[in-house]
């Protein structure tokens, strides 16, 4: 498997985290890595990430989105999803990066969503036309979770 950068920014650009992962798929306008999570137990709302866990994560480059299906480390299960709202990626042979903007969606495998980190989302200082295209995909986000866990049951 191809090994892949993945770089997270702050919403001006500026480089956060980075980490690797092995390409899974490539598709015209969007990428599937894996990678497993390697920081100390850290929580994303009510969900407990321990070091293993795998992230699937799909990053898109013409979405204001990315999303990462989360699978605990013990017994392969899907945790959750979590998704970033974000500028589109910038997608390369080797590397993925991508400027955050705040603004989080958790869905647990119930169907319940979580909306995190909205005061930050609030306080970024971004155009007016970008804080549409995040509340445009959060709002698209919502409803396919919505359709595809509902079909699940």
């Amino acid at each position: 498997m191809t090994e892949i950068t993945v770089t997270k920014c702050d919403h001006r650009g500026a480089e956060v985290f980075r980490w690797k992962a092995k390409l899974m798929k490539r598709g015209a306008n969007y990428v599937i890595v894996e990678a497993h999570f390697g920081l100390e137990d850290h929580f994303m709302g009510d969900i407990r990430l321990e070091p293993g866990d795998r992230f699937v994560e799909t990053y898109y480059s013409d979405r204001w989105y990315n999303s990462y299906e989360v699978h605990a480390r013990s017994d392969d299960q899907v945790k959750c999803w979590y998704c970033n709202l974000a500028h589109p990626a910038e997608i390369r042979e080797d590397t993925i990066s991508f400027s955050d903007l705040a603004l989080d969606l958790l869905v647990l495998p119930d169907g319940r969503q979580q909306l995190l980190d909205e005061d930050e989302f609030a306080a970024l200082e971004i155009s007016p036309g970008d804080r549409q295209q995040v509340q445009s995909a959060l709002q698209q986000l919502q409803n396919e979770f919505r359709l595809r866990l509902f079909h699940k049951a």
